[in-house]
């Protein structure tokens, strides 16, 4: 029961998250296009309420992550936002009348439930609300190098599957320690109120990285194949999450032959996130150049 809260406003923030995706793609394609940047974009895009309405989702998201984050372990809060992109394609089939195919379908259930085994099986436990800064700086270094490594490492190669899978990598990474800093973040909040909240490093820092996640996120779009970029997104940030979870916040889960159905569970979620990216609505939605098609068959 301790958990039923975090767990309600980490899917509201999943949802809300995929209403603002679709409500944003709705608005960047009844705007002017351009080959660079627009100077008048932002402008065009404020005078369409469904642009708005996609905004006013996002900021609904960053609250129910928020609180999710703040009451629940990091454990629990992260693996659910694997749910984003199946409530995506499910949003987005409601509200623009798409169709989303039989093989769609049963992705969305392989994803909804890998997660139900894997988070079952580990019964993450454990909820600190003070992290020391000398359990945080190697956790940093290691996270941010590693986003560093990836970065480079997309820059040495051409367009294409492998630079889109380093800078999805890099993404997710950043992701995960953004969540990790607001989850301290909020508790110092909670604990000593809004002066603290906005002298904390913690603050700043989840601001920081999480403005970097959103630039890997762009290029990693752009830079090749959804297939390549989503798994690695989707799949390493709640992987890192976890390692976060357990090495800086001190949380458990189960180990020995529990392991298993972990792994299964995992797989079932890979397989599903990696038929969800092929499908065209997907790229549709996510991708910035892909235009909408009628169906969702190639």
């Amino acid at each position: 029961m301790h958990t039923l809260l975090p767990v309600l406003f980490a899917l509201c923030a999943a949802l809300s998250n995929a209403v603002a995706t679709v409500l944003q793609r709705q608005a960047a394609l009844s705007v002017p296009r351009s080959d660079g940047f627009r100077a008048g974009l932002m402008l065009d895009l404020l005078r369409r309420p469904v642009w708005l309405a996609g905004i006013l989702a996002v900021i609904a998201a960053a609250v129910c992550q928020a609180v999710a984050l703040a009451t629940g372990p990091l454990t629990v809060v992260q693996p659910l936002f694997v749910l984003e992109l199946p409530l995506t394609l499910i949003v987005a089939s409601l509200l623009l009348h798409r169709h989303l195919s039989r093989g769609g379908w049963v992705a969305v259930a392989g994803v909804v439930a890998g997660l139900g085994v894997a988070l079952a099986a580990a019964s993450p436990t454990g909820n600190r609300t003070h992290v020391s800064l000398e359990r945080w700086i190697p956790a940093l270094a290691v996270c941010m190098g590693a986003v560093a490594v990836l970065a480079l490492a997309a820059l040495r190669r051409p367009e294409g599957r492998a630079r889109a899978a380093c800078l999805g990598a890099a993404t997710a990474i950043s992701y995960a320690v953004t969540a990790a800093l607001m989850k301290a973040a909020m508790h110092i909040l909670d604990d000593q109120g809004v002066v603290a909240f906005f002298t904390a490093w913690q603050t700043y820092a989840f601001a920081a990285v999480g403005a970097g996640a959103l630039f890997l996120l762009e290029n990693a779009m752009q830079a090749g194949p959804l297939v390549a970029s989503q798994p690695a997104i989707t799949l390493g940030d709640a992987t890192v999450s976890l390692a976060l979870g357990i090495a800086v916040y001190e949380e458990h889960v189960r180990s020995g032959w529990w392991l298993v159905p972990q792994l299964l569970g995992a797989a079932m979620i890979a397989a599903g996130v990696l038929a969800l990216s092929r499908i065209p609505l997907t790229r549709s939605l996510v991708a910035p150049d892909e235009p909408l098609r009628s169906a969702d068959t190639p």
